[in-house]
């Protein structure tokens, strides 16, 4: 009865919705998988078919009303971008991206202003409402999306220079965009005679960057001072779950930078406490994939271009295509200046082409301060601000992701962040098995057995038959269950106690395969029989022996690729 009356008092169009999201935006992740584009672009082509520039399922409303989930999702977002960010990577590297955030960022904002402002002024002669929309514009350009950017890497595990550098300069962008912003718009404003003033938009940003930092660090020395107490993972990450959702609430309510908040938890968290917390952004990392889905999905629907004036699209393209040549041009004149690898110089501005969510916020407050500036009769310049960050944000989102693909192919990153994984996929059970002939007979007394386990680590045996075919094994666990009375072990023999041999591993195995059988059924070591049909017993598998050998293995490839990366 109680779970009838909960389910009549949900919407069932919201959980479709999110139904939708997440089984679409998967489909989708698909296709474009198998076509050879980014997964996040088939999420938001799916939001775009949901949404009103598609068949209309979902509505803006809809997607208003979910807001607190897209916050969470920027919450995730910020806090696992943050755990990318060790405090080595910018001792070596602080003033290499400093440089490039600033060519970057400033190049994308003057040529988008100028070619904006010479559009608008073309068409409408009014000097004023032209400059303050191209100085609003070239602020807004200035931002770039961390989330579909991250996404790319992840999802195609890159590692090196060129892609530390891509998430240091998404990771700082947030700060330089509210920081150009906030100038521009108090320009804006005071060129078109409303009140601003310069020096209390740069007050407003202040607060609101370094409020959101603090706020952040606050809630990470918490959250490390409860892990301290807490060693299970799964409610560490409950925790910091936790901990997010309160960064994301106060950041809303005092109106702070969401992703910077949750940025500086992951970036404390990791720094100041590596060892707890790298279980908490695995475990979170896999629980989080709904949430991107549905984020980037409702990206795709909250896009709606067909009711711009035609003449608008000009400056979209003029706007793109500017803000593609200040990425790239900036990024390589400040990695030029700041004596960046090759790799950096060439393929940096390619992966931060994205546009996301930063970009709609700023032109949403811009819109509302400047919707008394007319630019046409029918137009004023707020709704032309959202009309073309909209428009541009569609165009972007679906190259963007693109382009980071291809500068971590082209940079030879793609495939370089190692893992434990990818070394269990490479090898066979012969590279990691302990290769040894001990075993045990089925006649054997139980009692020279037992000597044999003093002898040796071994947890069990395999026995054999006279023929020195392997019939079943003697674990130490059954030895002792089969008899308490160790007086029995004289007359009692092997046969007796060994269970059959329904478990082995062969020395050609895929090593995969055989670890996901261990795991499934709580054994730790495994019999390897030859790869042909005698049973002949040539080893042992031990998890703890495979585990030492995958470190080994990781530490050896990581510390080749930093060799070669460091030659190059």
């Amino acid at each position: 009865m109680l779970i009838a009356e909960i389910a009549g008092s949900v919407s069932p169009g919201v959980l479709m919705i999110l139904g939708l999201g997440v089984f679409g935006g998967m489909a989708g992740a698909w296709f474009f998988q198998k076509i050879h584009f980014p997964q996040v672009v088939g999420y938001i082509v799916i939001g775009l078919l949901l949404g009103e520039t598609g068949f209309g399922l979902v509505h803006p409303a809809d997607v208003e009303n979910l807001r607190l989930l897209n916050l969470f999702a920027l919450g995730i977002i910020g806090f696992l971008v943050g755990g990318e960010l060790k405090l080595e990577m910018f001792r070596k590297y602080a003033k290499e991206f400093i440089t490039i955030l600033l060519g970057e960022g400033i190049a994308a904002f003057f040529l988008v202003a100028l070619a904006s402002w010479g559009i608008i002024y073309a068409i409408t002669g009014e000097m004023a409402a032209s400059l303050a929309g191209g100085v609003i514009f070239g602020a807004i350009a200035s931002a770039t999306d961390p989330a579909s950017t991250i996404d790319v890497i992840w999802e195609y595990r890159a590692n090196g220079v060129m892609t530390t550098a891509i998430i240091a300069i998404v990771a700082l962008d947030d700060a330089l965009a509210l920081t150009l912003y906030g100038i521009g718009t108090s320009s804006a404003q005071l060129l078109t005679s409303h009140s601003g003033s310069v020096w209390n938009s740069l007050q407003t940003v202040g607060i609101e960057l370094f409020g959101a930092l603090g706020l952040g660090a606050a809630f990470a020395v918490i959250l490390i001072g409860f892990l301290r107490y807490q060693a299970q993972s799964d409610r560490a990450v409950a925790l910091s779950v936790g901990v997010i959702l309160l960064v994301i609430g106060f950041a809303a309510y005092y109106n702070l930078d969401v992703i910077l908040a949750a940025m500086m938890v992951g970036f404390i968290l990791i720094n100041f406490a590596p060892r707890r917390s790298e279980e908490i952004f695995k475990l979170l990392r896999s629980f989080a994939i709904p949430i991107y889905v549905l984020f980037f999905v409702f990206v795709g629907a909250r896009l709606s271009v067909w009711n711009m004036p035609g003449w608008l699209w000009g400056i979209v393209a003029v706007y793109v295509i500017g803000r593609s040549l200040g990425k790239w041009g900036g990024s390589w004149l400040g990695a030029k200046l700041a004596g960046s690898a090759d790799s950096v110089r060439k393929y940096l501005g390619f992966g931060i082409f994205a546009q996301g969510g930063v970009a709609i916020g700023l032109s949403i407050v811009a819109a509302e301060n400047l919707k008394f500036v007319k630019i046409t009769d029918t137009l004023n310049l707020g709704d032309m601000i959202v009309y073309v960050v909209t428009a541009t944000t569609l165009v972007v989102q679906l190259l963007g992701p693109y382009m980071v693909k291809v500068a971590l192919k082209r940079s030879g990153e793609a495939g370089r962040d190692i893992t434990e994984v990818d070394i269990i996929n490479s090898f066979t059970v012969s590279d990691v098995m302990t290769h040894t002939r001990e075993i045990l007979h089925e006649n054997m007394p139980l009692s020279c057995a037992f000597e044999k386990f003093r002898e040796m680590d071994y947890m069990l045996y395999p026995v054999v038959d006279e023929n020195d075919r392997v019939t079943g094994v003697l674990t130490f666990e059954a030895l002792k269950n089969v008899a308490a009375d160790y007086a029995v072990w004289d007359w009692m023999l092997v046969a007796d106690a060994m269970q059959p041999l329904t478990l082995f591993a062969q020395p050609d195995q895929p090593l995969k395969s055989v670890v996901d059988t261990m795991q499934a059924e709580r054994i730790y070591q495994m019999v390897v029989v030859d790869n042909g049909q005698n049973l002949k017993s040539v080893g042992l598998l031990d998890r703890r022996v495979i585990h030492l050998k995958i470190q080994n293995e990781l530490v050896l490839r990581t510390s080749d690729m930093e060799k070669k990366e460091a030659s190059a």
